[in-house]
């Protein structure tokens, strides 16, 4: 090996970081080749985020050595890492919305001149750097404006504009549809025939295997692997993750009655600009059953659960719940009605992350027990019910009285998931329910929806996860520019084929 393949951009020795109840990381050791995607991957709560945090000087270890291109640094905060090349961009985008692109860019960092800030300056160096690396930002639109790839390209030119030779991306296909996916991984094959160095944290496996040069593993705080792609399959590595043999989605014997739950008819709804986001759309779930719909996003998915559960206006049709008509009804009152919801966000959506578990709790479940009583807050039936949530949904916390925001991806979900099985409702819409969460929490997930079914839930599932989807439906329907397209048998359908009726070059229906 020559001297240029074997220098090391990064290199983590002996990390361990220690919080009161909690070893976030113990004796962490990443050798990260200069020039390479190197990809991190784990379970939520693995350790992957503290770890970073500590090379981006957010966080101090408690010991160990982390050394940049052969020397020992010593960082206290960001500006020490950005001082010697570091980049971070998060997974939750930290852009300001009412801005331009150039001024979001140069917020913090701004070039002077002549007694002011010199934005010809620094719209020239964002173009030239654009150009470049083949990210395609234009300096002067409204960051409002932008679709989630634009803007976080957005984010990977703020870091590289600060001067980042290593760029750490913190689970970065995460919001994105699979021709961003795409798009990302071009431009990161860019940044690396530049000799910039790429520190990559995901879930996704397969992900993984195309991009990274390198891979390594992590489990309870620790890493256990180091692994080249060549050498490992999805599988393989999703049980170096976890330790053991992996969980499969699968629904088992069948608990469909004919029972109606849901009906839904004749659904149409136009977006703010007049568009038509779905059209006439049909769908009837029985007691029992777990009805899949798949589609790639921007299809209608996220505006038929909106319509469902009264956050989106209808301009027709009419939705009927155990036979009452609930067309009319507000979002709290169809919630009282029994629609349990997991939405797509849960940041924006299911959890606020400044609050504690147990108030987390009540939210969205306000008017009824144990959250109330009478008409008073039940501070004590609130805490209790989250207590039970947390030991039956197997929520990794220390106590119900952190914020939610301090667990990991995984853990809020399955505290969103118990909540929202808590109110015995008769039907569950989960939207991307396992999005974002590692294996373990996957399975978690997973026997919940099994449960739900076998208590006679109606449930709405709708995941841009393929083997998800076929493994847990009952039946599976494609959504396409708003309308239902085909219908298939889950026993008998690929995912190839699913993605043909997505992408509207399948043949219609197969069920």
């Amino acid at each position: 090996m020559s001297s240029s393949e074997s220098a090391l951009a990064v290199e983590l020795r002996g990390i361990t970081k220690r919080f009161p109840g909690v070893v976030a990381n113990a004796d962490v050791n990443v050798a990260v080749r200069t020039g390479t995607v190197h990809a991190l991957v784990g379970e939520n709560g693995a350790g992957k985020s503290t770890l970073m945090k500590i090379l981006y000087g957010m966080q101090r270890p408690d010991e160990g050595t982390i050394s940049i291109d052969g020397t020992q640094g010593d960082f206290h905060t960001p500006a020490d890492a950005i001082a010697v090349g570091i980049g971070m961009v998060h997974q939750h985008f930290m852009l300001a919305d009412n801005l331009t692109v150039l001024e979001n860019v140069v917020l913090g960092d701004e070039p002077r001149g002549g007694g002011g800030i010199d934005f010809k300056a620094a719209r020239a160096k964002i173009k030239d750097i654009s150009a470049r690396y083949g990210l395609g930002v234009d300096p002067d639109r409204l960051v409002d404006e932008l679709g989630v790839g634009e803007r976080q390209r957005v984010e990977i030119l703020k870091v590289l504009f600060r001067g980042a030779r290593i760029l750490i991306l913190d689970e970065p296909t995460a919001v994105l549809v699979p021709q961003e996916v795409d798009e990302l991984f071009g431009n990161l094959r860019e940044l690396k025939a530049e000799g910039l160095t790429i520190l990559f944290i995901s879930h996704k496996l397969d992900e993984v295997l195309s991009v990274a040069d390198d891979i390594t593993v992590m489990r309870r705080g620790t890493t256990v692997a180091s692994v080249a792609p060549g050498d490992v399959t999805a599988r393989q590595l999703a049980e170096l993750m976890v330790g053991s043999a992996l969980p499969v989605p699968e629904l088992r014997e069948s608990t469909v009655t004919d029972t109606p739950v849901l009906e839904a008819e004749g659904l149409t709804v136009t977006s703010p600009d007049g568009r038509t986001v779905l059209e006439g759309m049909s769908v009837t779930i029985n007691a029992g059953e777990v009805l899949g719909i798949a589609g790639v996003e921007g299809n209608g998915q996220a505006e038929l659960v909106e319509a469902l559960m009264g956050i989106r206006p209808l301009q027709a049709g009419r939705i009927a719940l155990r036979g009452e008509d609930i067309t009319k009804l507000s979002t709290r009152k169809r919630r009282d009605a029994g629609i349990g919801y997991i939405p797509e966000d849960r940041h924006r959506q299911g959890v606020l992350l400044e609050a504690t578990l147990w108030e987390n709790r009540i939210l969205g479940h306000q008017t009824k027990a144990p959250s109330v009583r009478g008409l008073l807050l039940n501070r004590s039936g609130a805490r209790a019910d989250t207590q039970r949530i947390v030991d039956e949904y197997d929520v990794r916390t220390p106590n119900i009285d952190v914020l939610a925001g301090s667990l990991s991806g995984g853990n809020q979900q399955k505290l969103i998931v118990g909540r929202e099985m808590s109110g015995n409702p008769v039907l569950l819409i989960a939207s991307h329910p396992t999005r974002g969460v590692d294996v373990g929490a996957q399975a978690a997930i997973w026997e919940q929806i099994r449960k739900a079914r076998a208590e006679q839930l109606a449930v709405l599932l709708i995941s841009a996860d393929l083997d998800e989807l076929i493994g847990m439906s009952d039946s599976l329907a494609v959504i396409l520019r708003g309308r239902l397209v085909a219908s298939y048998d889950p026993k008998a359908v690929t995912p190839e084929e699913l993605g043909s009726a997505m992408t509207g070059a399948g043949d219609g229906e197969e069920s």
